[in-house]
């Protein structure tokens, strides 16, 4: 036997030993922690290859999410040695909020990407921390493996410290101290740090509450001709980014008619109000816990669907908290514009 037959066949011994082929660890890694290294050093003992399924991304940068897939990935490969990174495959996710079962599809093809079989011999890792892991259950084809919580950590305090000003070095491997490093140096941190300060000021209102406070607002999605109405948020948080026109509550206010007010006031849409009351289609109720960085938040959001004119689309313009409003094509929707979570909210109520 040759000496490179030999080595061929001990690679392949050395895989059989393995209890899994694939295991696949899903999370948002916001940042890497030694927590996440934990559960993908229990994944490379356990598997031959590990799929890391970096969520929430193609979003823009924001409180909660303010790394890019590119640089989740040089943290989580570039805490391992080499052999054991090229055994590491970091693939984005898309989030799929209000739509498990098209999420479930972006996994299963985030999955085939690497393996390019989803019969192979595939497993799921992770720790049920909280709800968010949920996903361990909703595979029933894959196998799943539990592990303990590393010591834990969390990233959410490590993030919220960071955009603080706050160096995490304690928790964090040294791939992770680089890449937050010298994305502190950068305009998009800068703005991110004014944005966490003027959030840390907006909650300390409600510090001497005997409960947290639940907010409601009402947002609209307006559309006619295969255009959406949108407004260019003015203020922070999200200032700059595209966003469905509405806002909060009134005290002596229902929530139809305080979406109606919103609209009217961030968009000056040139249509009657009755032609706009007679054009509702349909409402849903939007309360993921995590949808605003401002606490937690829910929002009845109302579907108008216009009338096709041949006059075209109506005038609108800008006022109150919208810097300009402007109708988009649907087809160039861009989930990296838009704010919290509107993008999944039109998704969903506009059904593309």
């Amino acid at each position: 036997m040759s000496e490179l037959t030999a080595q061929s066949t001990n690679k392949k011994n050395q895989q059989s030993t393995k209890q899994y082929r694939y295991l696949v660890f899903i999370g948002r890694f916001q940042p890497f922690h030694f927590g996440h290294k934990a559960v993908i050093e229990q994944a490379l003992e356990c598997a031959d290859e590990v799929i890391m399924l970096i969520g929430s991304a193609n979003l823009p940068r924001s409180l909660r999410n303010p790394f890019s897939v590119t640089e989740r990935t040089a943290m989580i490969k570039g805490a391992f040695s080499a052999d054991e990174a090229a055994r590491i495959h970091c693939v984005g996710l898309d989030d799929a909020l209000y739509n498990d079962t098209r999420w479930l599809q972006y996994v299963q093809a985030g999955v085939k990407s690497v393996t390019g079989d989803l019969d192979a011999d595939i497993g799921l890792i992770g720790h049920s921390k909280d709800n968010s892991s949920y996903y361990l259950s909703l595979f029933p084809n894959w196998k799943s493996l539990s592990v303990p919580n590393y010591k834990n950590l969390s990233s959410t305090p490590i993030r919220e410290g960071y955009l603080m000003g706050v160096s995490p070095w304690l928790y964090t491997p040294e791939s992770t101290h680089q890449v937050l490093s010298d994305f502190k140096k950068t305009p998009e941190y800068q703005r991110l740090h004014e944005e966490a300060c003027f959030i840390h000021d907006y909650k300390k209102q409600w510090e001497s509450a005997p409960y947290p406070p639940i907010f409601m607002t009402t947002d609209a999605v307006v559309v006619q001709s295969g255009h959406i109405l949108l407004v260019e948020r003015r203020n922070l948080p999200g200032r700059g980014l595209w966003a469905l026109p509405g806002g909060f509550v009134d005290q002596k206010e229902n929530l139809f008619d305080a979406c109606i007010r919103e609209l009217r006031e961030e968009t000056h849409l040139q249509v009657s109000e009755l032609a706009l009351r007679r054009s509702r289609h349909s409402q849903h109720t939007f309360d993921d816990p995590y949808r605003s960085a401002r606490g937690r938040t829910i929002t009845q959001t109302y579907f108008f669907h216009l009338k096709n004119d041949p006059k075209g689309l109506p005038e609108v313009h800008g006022g109150d908290d919208a810097l300009k409003a402007f109708w988009l094509p649907l087809a160039e929707l861009d989930a990296k514009m838009m704010f919290e979570d509107h993008y999944a909210i039109i998704i969903k109520m506009v059904g593309l």
